[in-house]
This record gives structure tokens, C-alpha cells and sequence, in this order.
């Protein structure tokens, strides 16, 4: 039974990525000085628990590795994102009375470019593409039906408009086509629903329209991840109403989208699956451009992070395997699924079935919410990555869901079923605080960090340890004076830098000890 003492602490310091030298400076280090502290603390990182994995996830991933040779995690990832995918039209899952969610996952892989993510997501999700596949063939007669009746309708609706005006001119009344034409509009075709689940580039308005209009049930797959970091549909104005929609979808209550220009809708009942491979850089730029928004909105908390090691320069060519017993297994699982009709009410929402827990899942589940409960106040274990930890007993509860839905459970969720997926949420846990603690700061810690990397190569490159306050915002990397200021305030407070004055001369003081060892 998992809780919180499962999770690593992971207590060392995290590296400078200026690799600094020794610099001899011609002067002594200043005795009075304090040791400087780190700006940000490195989690170690841990081992995916893969033998968590129900035994026939983990081998048809196993095959898949074998031959693809990307990240485990990342392989991993798209396996799960594809069970996502497959069961989250059919489940939703209670975890305790009053608290319930669907079982759509939100995943996210930082990783460079070319850690092969496209090609293990093809082979995960071939299943869904056959299907998605089938389902538009076998609806092209009805297709071609609904087109002819829509023809006729707008022909209809074309000639009693057409009436109404020419009467309108000519002072007659219109009171019998306006009636008419009232009638007409209840009679419109309704709009054909074919199963269209994979999404690939798309904004989140567009992704939310196709699932009000289209079909309930979809999944961004993306290795590009350009429908959330970076897109146009993500512009200053827009970021805040495109997190709003999709941390709803993420927890499947209703909204609605108005527009000025074009059809409002309405989203009910629509399940949602988003699995994102990222690079750093892009982050990076997203955090610039979206501020706080996406940690302060919890849209980033939603997500199962995973940063693993790259295996680029370790993937010698091997021959792709006659067969795939273990992933045709995985594929022919899906299919059944898949093929179960999806539970759609006549205006087109989702009415998935309730999973419950049994009493030793329950009890299982009540030690991993409080045990992480217990590490988020001030001071606790996961206090800087408290939004996460308080959404990773829900998302616990979600792949304890797919897992016993794929592994054919009958009845509530079992307590192996919880167990195996509290162990892979735990390790995503670990990874959000890596990432949370390395690459998505708060701005404030975020630009004390950049401008004491700047501090520090200005000083080494000349060979002195301060620079006054004037210079470093005219040829520094911070020139607002308020960003400056309260890098400078950070960068004070943990001893890094000192501020000295002489008269109205202000300058900045490095720490020497940075300039003559290795330091974060």
C-alpha cells in the first residue's frame, strides 16, 4: 500500500549550467561572506516502475521498446494514452461518494526532438485508426443521405425566405410563411455523429466545437504539442479562455462557447484525452508568454509528467520482428472496446458507465490521498508542487479505471488494480517536481536565475566580483526595473549577491565563493 514515504525526497543541490572555473581574481574571498544558497533543488530522479504495469501493458510495451528503442516513459506514455483514449467514452470513475471524474488522462513528455514519440504513438494507436477507419466507410450511405436531405431542407427553407421578402416588398402579409418557416426549422437534418477521436494540431475552441458537434470522445496525440505550447489559438489574449476549456474538459463538466461572429455551443458530457511530447525550449517560451496562467490555473497540474533521459546515440538499427504477438493482443483489446457502442444521450453527451472502488481499493485509495495530504503544507515533502499533488490521488483513481477496464475486470475496481497505478502516479509525482524545481519556475525565481547567470559570467569574463546596479540594467538580461529589483531582492535573500552604496552609486557584489567552485 502506497503513501507518501514511496516518493523520494531527493535532497541534493541542483547544478550551475555554467560550468564555472576557478577564476583567479587577485583577491581574497571575503571571510564574512556566507555560504550562498541554491536557487533551485534537484530532484533525483527515479526508475519507472514497470513492473507496476498489468502484465499485458508492460509486454506489449516491452515489444514496442525492443525495436523503437525510445525513453521507456515515453513508450509508456503512449501505450497509456491510447488506453485513455479507447475507455473513456464507456467509464467514469468514483473514488469516494460525491467525488467522481472521468477516466481521460492528460500526459506530457519533455523531450527533444526525434526521442521517436510519433512512431510509438502510431503503434499504439493503430487500433483507434482502424476503427475511426471502419466507422467512416460504414457511414457513407448515410452520408450521402443526410446531404440529400440537408439539400432539400436548405432548398425549402431558401424558397419560404425567398417569399417572405418579395411579400414583405410588396406589403403583403408573411405571417403564414413566417409560421412556415418556424416549422421548418424544427425539422432540420440532425447532423451525422461519426467517431472521430484523434487530433492532432488543433486549438482548443476548434477541439471543443468537434466534440459538441462531432463526436464526445477525442484525444489530442501530438509530438509537436503545438495545441497548447506555442499555437496561435495560445496568443495573449486567448491563453486564459483556452486553459479554462480545456481544464473543463479535463474534468468533464459542461461549458459553453460564445462567439461574436459564428455559432455559439455548448459541451456536455465530452471526454477528453491529451498526450504532448514538449521541448524544453518551447516550455520555456510558453511560461514567458502565458505568465503564472498555466501553473496559477492549474491547467499544468492536470498532467502526468514524465522527463526522461534521451536515448539519442544509443539506438543501433535492428530489424523490425516478423510479428507483434504482445501489442496485437494490446490492439485487439482496444478493438473490443472500441466497439462496445458509445453511451450517447440524444443530444449527443456521453453517459459513461460509474466504476467504483472496492473496500480495500477504497481504503488503499484513502492512505495515498492523505499520505500525500500530509506533504503539503509549509515546509512538507511536496509543498512546491502542492496544485499537482492534490489532483494525484484523482488521477490515481483514473488509471486504476484503465487498467481494470483492459485487464477485463468485472465488478469495482480491485485493490491490485489501484495499487499498480498509485505506483506509476507516484513516479509521475517525482517527475513534476524535476520538472517543476528545474524548468517551470515561479517568474520571480525564474528571473533571479537568469540574471545570476548573467552576474556570474559578467564577473568571470572580467574578472571582478560586482557591477554596479546602472550598468547591469543597461547591458544586463532584466532591463525592467521592477523584474530587476526583485531579482535583485531574491538573489540577496540567499545570500548571493550584496548591494553596497556610496552615496547615490549603487553596485551589485557577487558572492566569490560562486566564482571559485561549482554552485547552483
Amino acid at each position: 500500500m502506497l503513501n507518501h514515504e514511496n516518493i523520494s525526497s531527493g535532497d541534493c543541490f541542483h547544478k550551475n549550467p555554467f560550468h564555472v572555473a576557478t577564476v583567479n581574481l587577485n583577491a581574497a574571498i571575503e571571510p564574512e561572506w556566507p555560504e550562498p544558497q541554491s536557487l533551485m533543488a534537484k530532484i533525483e530522479k527515479e526508475s519507472y516502475p514497470a513492473e507496476a504495469l498489468p502484465n499485458s501493458v508492460r509486454d506489449a510495451i516491452d515489444e514496442v521498446y525492443g525495436f523503437v528503442k525510445a525513453p521507456f516513459p515515453l513508450v509508456a506514455a503512449s501505450a497509456i494514452s491510447a488506453m485513455s483514449l479507447a475507455i473513456q467514452a464507456h467509464y467514469d470513475v468514483e473514488r469516494a461518494s460525491a467525488l467522481h471524474s472521468p477516466t481521460g488522462l492528460f500526459m506530457l513528455t519533455i523531450a527533444d526532438s526525434g526521442e521517436r514519440k510519433t512512431t510509438c504513438d502510431r503503434f499504439f494507436t493503430k487500433a483507434i485508426n482502424d476503427y475511426e477507419n471502419a466507422q467512416a466507410e460504414a457511414a457513407k450511405p448515410e452520408i450521402k443521405n443526410y446531404n440529400a436531405d440537408m439539400d432539400a431542407w436548405e432548398a425549402k427553407r431558401g424558397g419560404i425566405k425567398d417569399r417572405i421578402r418579395n411579400d414583405a416588398k410588396s406589403g403583403k402579409p408573411t405571417a403564414n410563411q413566417e409560421s412556415e418557416l418556424r416549422d421548418l426549422e424544427h425539422d432540420q437534418p440532425e447532423p451525422l455523429r461519426i467517431p472521430r477521436l484523434l487530433y492532432a494540431d488543433v486549438t482548443p475552441e476548434a477541439l471543443a466545437y468537434d466534440l459538441a458537434k462531432k463526436w464526445p470522445s477525442g484525444g489530442v496525440v501530438s509530438a509537436e504539442a503545438g495545441i497548447v505550447f506555442g499555437s496561435h489559438g495560445m496568443g495573449k489574449d486567448s491563453v486564459m479562455r483556452n486553459l479554462a476549456t480545456l481544464n473543463q474538459l479535463w474534468d468533464g463538466v459542461s461549458l459553453k462557447i460564445d462567439r461574436k461572429t459564428s455559432e455559439s455551443f455548448a459541451v456536455r458530457g465530452a471526454r477528453l484525452t491529451v498526450a504532448l511530447q514538449v521541448q524544453t525550449e518551447t516550455l520555456n517560451n510558453f511560461f514567458e508568454k502565458s505568465g503564472a496562467l498555466a501553473r496559477g490555473t492549474g491547467f499544468l497540474a492536470r498532467f502526468l509528467v514524465s522527463w526522461p533521459e534521451s536515448t539519442q546515440g544509443n539506438r543501433p538499427f535492428t530489424e523490425a520482428p516478423d510479428d507483434w504477438p504482445k501489442l496485437a493482443l494490446f490492439d485487439r483489446r482496444l478493438t473490443e472496446i472500441l466497439n462496445i457502442p458509445a453511451p450517447i444521450s440524444e443530444d449527443g453527451a456521453l453517459i459513461p458507465q460509474m466504476l467504483t472502488l472496492t473496500p480495500e481499493a477504497k481504503i488503499a485509495w484513502i492512505d495515498f490521498h492523505d499520505g500525500i495530504e500530509s506533504q503539503l503544507a509549509s515546509g512538507g515533502l511536496l509543498f512546491d508542487v502542492r496544485d499537482v499533488a492534490s489532483k494525484i490521488a484523482d488521477n490515481a483513481t483514473r488509471l486504476a479505471a484503465l487498467f481494470h477496464v483492459l485487464e477485463g475486470g468485472v465488478g469495482a475496481i480491485s485493490l491490485d488494480s489501484f495499487e499498480r497505478a498509485s505506483a506509476i502516479v507516484a513516479w509521475h509525482l517525482n517527475e513534476s517536481r524535476r520538472f517543476f524545481g528545474e524548468i517551470a519556475l515561479p517568474v520571480e525565481i525564474a528571473n533571479a536565475a537568469r540574471f545570476n547567470d548573467w552576474l556570474i559570467q559578467y564577473c568571470r569574463q572580467n574578472k571582478t566580483h560586482y557591477v554596479s546596479k546602472r550598468f547591469a540594467q543597461q547591458y544586463g538580461n532584466i532591463r525592467d526595473t521592477v523584474r530587476l529589483d526583485a531579482a535583485i531582492t531574491e538573489l540577496e535573500s540567499l545570500d548571493r549577491i550584496q548591494i553596497r552604496r556610496d552615496g547615490k552609486k549603487v553596485s551589485i557584489w557577487l558572492n566569490p565563493k560562486l566564482l571559485s567552485k561549482e554552485i547552483a
